[in-house]
C-alpha cells in the first residue's frame, strides 16, 4: 500500500477522532460544572480559578460524563493491570460478549445467505418473504430480547445460545439485503453467455452469481458483525448477567459508576471496529484473488 493511500485512509479518521475528543472534553466540562461548583461551595472555596474549576470537572469520582483520559485510565486498569481471568478484567468480560456475538454473527450470516438464495430463485418468496424480513427489523430489540430468552429458557436452552440468537436476529438482515443485491448484480451479457453454453441454474449460481455477489456479501458482513456486538450486549441486559460487557453496563448503572459504563462502551466499540476491519481485509483479499477489485 502506497504512502498516499495510507495518508488518504488515516488522516480523515484521525481528524474526526481529534474532533470527537475535543467535543467530548468540552461536553464533560459543561455537564460536570454544576456539581463541581457545589463541591467548592460546600468547602467554602470561593476563590477558585477557572483552571481549578475545569480540572475539578475532569477528576470527579462519579462524573455525569467522564473525560476521555478518565475512561482511558479505567481501560488501562481493567485490561493491563488485571489478570484475564479476573472478574474485574474487561478482557474477560469482552471474551464472553465476543463469543456470543461471533456465534450469532456466524448463524446470521448463514441464515441471511440461505434466505437470499431462496428469494432470488423463487419469485413467490421474493414477494412474500422479503416484506416480513423487513418488518422484523422494525420491532425494537429491547422488546424482543426478553421474550426470546424466556422462551428458550423454557425449552432448556440456556447459556451462550440465547444471546447468540439475538445477535443472529439483528445480523441476518443486512446479509439478506446485500446478498440479494449481489446475486442479482451479474451482467445480463454474462447471464446470456451462460445460457448460450446451456449452463444449469446450479452452474450459473456457482460460476457466476456467487462470485459476483462476494463483494456485496463482505460489505454487508461488516455491518452485520457490528450489529451482532450490539445484539450480544443487549441480550445480557434483561438476563441480569454477571459477566460480559452488558453486565459491566448493568453494574455501573446500579452503583452510579459512569466511568465503568463508558469504559465498557468504548471497549465494545473497539471490538466492533476491529471485527469490521478484519472482515474488510479478508474481503479485499478474497476479491483480489478472484479479480473482483473493481466491484469492492
Amino acid at each position: 500500500m502506497s504512502t498516499n493511500t495510507l495518508r488518504n485512509s488515516f488522516v480523515p479518521v484521525l481528524v474526526v477522532l481529534c474532533a470527537i475528543v475535543v467535543i467530548w472534553y468540552a461536553a464533560a466540562v459543561l455537564l460536570n460544572l454544576p456539581w463541581q461548583r457545589d463541591v467548592f461551595a460546600r468547602a467554602d472555596n470561593t476563590n477558585y480559578s477557572v483552571t481549578e474549576l475545569v480540572a475539578g470537572t475532569m477528576s470527579q469520582e462519579r462524573p455525569v460524563l467522564p473525560s476521555p483520559h478518565q475512561v482511558a485510565q479505567e481501560l488501562y486498569k481493567t485490561t493491563v493491570e488485571k489478570k484475564i481471568t479476573s472478574k474485574r478484567s474487561l478482557i474477560y468480560h469482552s471474551g464472553i460478549t465476543l463469543s456470543s456475538a461471533l456465534l450469532g454473527f456466524a448463524l446470521g450470516t448463514m441464515l441471511g445467505i440461505a434466505l437470499a438464495v431462496a428469494i432470488v430463485y423463487n419469485r413467490a418468496l421474493n414477494k412474500s418473504l422479503m416484506p416480513w424480513i423487513i418488518t422484523s427489523q422494525t420491532i425494537p430489540i429491547l422488546a424482543v430480547a426478553p421474550m426470546i430468552i424466556v422462551v428458550l429458557n423454557a425449552v432448556g436452552i440456556q447459556g451462550l445460545l440465547p444471546k447468540a440468537f439475538i445477535s443472529m436476529y439483528l445480523s441476518f438482515f443486512p446479509v439478506v439485503v446485500g446478498m440479494v443485491k449481489g446475486l442479482n448484480s451479474a451482467d445480463t451479457s454474462h447471464k446470456d453467455l451462460m445460457r448460450t453454453y446451456s449452463a444449469s441454474s446450479m452452474q450459473t449460481f456457482w460460476k457466476l452469481r456467487l462470485p459476483t455477489s462476494l463483494p456485496y456479501l463482505f460489505t454487508s458482513m461488516k455491518v452485520a458483525v457490528a450489529i451482532a456486538m450490539v445484539g450480544a450486549i443487549v441480550a445480557e441486559l434483561p438476563t441480569g448477567a454477571v459477566a460480559g460487557l452488558g453486565a459491566r453496563l448493568l453494574a455501573g448503572s446500579y452503583y452510579g459508576q459512569t466511568i465503568q459504563i463508558w469504559s465498557a462502551l468504548v471497549m465494545a466499540s473497539i471490538l466492533a471496529a476491529l471485527l469490521v476491519v478484519i472482515i474488510g481485509l479478508v474481503g479485499k483479499l478474497v476479491n483480489r484473488r478472484m479479480g473482483l477489485d473493481h466491484h469492492a
